[in-house]
């Protein structure tokens, strides 16, 4: 008797079927609940563990418990992978992460070992800056306040007084960070008049100054000069409370600060500070230093919108960032290098198949 793969049973043993194909399916954890379409294009090639009834953030010793055995992992940027996980999972070759930033990946780890990182950059870039201007927008006209105000019945009528805000219009834009999304965020500003400034580890070539209309200034003379201060940079040690008290004393009173970058970027009790006593007008922001919890004093404070981590947040713009995850993990685990690996240097490295 042959079994189903080619292999002949035993004598007086019960033969076993198993689907070939299944057999040689490499094994995927997918640690967030994603679109459903998704999941199928990832159960069409691999075994697939998914969150999707259940959307839990692991902790991180079950992350380790059900990655576990995987050949990849597509994550979130609330899973960290470090040199632990990456000691209790030695068949790992693929953290895929569905996010352009990647501070949750421990990228020396991963690269010691062997095992190659991406991320998904890109998709998301228009998506991103269009929600740094809601953020900007809503701060300036004290939108959220307002509405605050509003659905508890307190409003009695019109006012020539009432929430008066900024003026967007032929004010000046400083974005300290100006990659992909911060040129974004700069395009926009035409709409507006403004006048832009942007503060970079590089300054852009002369021809990407004039299409964005942004010129270069150093860090403390685009706060002093700044009505509104975005935040598109990515965090790293470096960038790490990069806005402190210093920063924020050197800023005009009447100008607002924008976060939809990461929360680590912006001390965050030096903000409330700041915010409190009027020494700035206003913020904005889309993430938080200890995310999912929040800086209890923000909730109290009337001058600063608040939104949960929603930068990217269009269904078209996740979808294909799931979908670039995708692709990334089909690249390393198909022996390829991926479209958008994070280090390039584990490739000598490589854990095989």
């Amino acid at each position: 008797m042959v079994n189903a793969h080619g292999l002949a049973a035993a004598d007086g043993l019960p033969e076993v079927f198993i689907p070939a194909e299944s057999a040689l399916k490499q094994k995927i954890l997918v640690t967030r609940a994603t679109f459903d379409e998704v999941i199928t294009r990832l159960r069409a090639q691999f075994d697939v563990d998914d969150n999707q009834r259940e959307d839990l953030v692991y902790s991180p010793g079950e992350l380790r418990r059900r990655a576990a055995g995987m050949d990849g992992v597509l994550v979130s940027n609330a899973d960290r992978i470090d040199a632990a996980l990456l000691d209790a999972c030695p068949k790992l070759r693929a953290v895929c992460n569905v996010a352009v930033g990647f501070n949750n990946l421990d990228i020396a780890a991963l690269s010691q070992r062997g095992v190659l990182a991406s991320n998904t950059p890109g998709v998301l870039d228009d998506t991103t800056a269009d929600m740094t201007w809601a953020l900007l927008l809503g701060a300036a006209r004290r939108l959220t306040e307002s509405e605050r105000w509003m659905r508890a019945g307190k409003w009695q009528g019109w006012k020539n007084d009432q929430f008066l805000g900024q003026d967007v219009h032929h004010a000046t834009l400083g974005i300290i960070g100006m990659g992909r999304i911060g040129q974004a965020v700069a395009r926009r500003a035409r709409g507006f008049d403004m006048r832009v400034l942007y503060c970079n580890r590089n300054r852009l070539p002369p021809e990407m100054e004039r299409e964005t209309g942004a010129a270069y200034a150093s860090l403390d003379a685009l706060l002093q000069q700044s009505d509104f201060v975005s935040l598109n940079l990515p965090y790293s040690a470096a960038s790490h409370h990069l806005i402190g008290g210093r920063e924020l004393a050197l800023m005009k009173p009447t100008a607002i600060l924008i976060n939809a970058a990461r929360g680590g970027i912006i001390d965050e009790e030096a903000l409330v500070s700041a915010l409190r006593e009027g020494r700035i007008t206003g913020a904005g922001l889309d993430v938080f230093e200890g995310e999912p919890a929040v800086n209890p004093a923000l909730y109290q404070l009337d001058n600063v919108a608040l939104t949960p981590h929603i930068g990217s947040a269009s269904r078209a713009t996740r979808l294909k960032m799931n979908h670039l995850a995708v692709d990334n993990l089909e690249a390393i685990l198909a022996g390829r290098v991926p479209p958008n690996l994070l280090n390039p240097e584990a490739l000598g490295k490589r854990r095989s198949a």
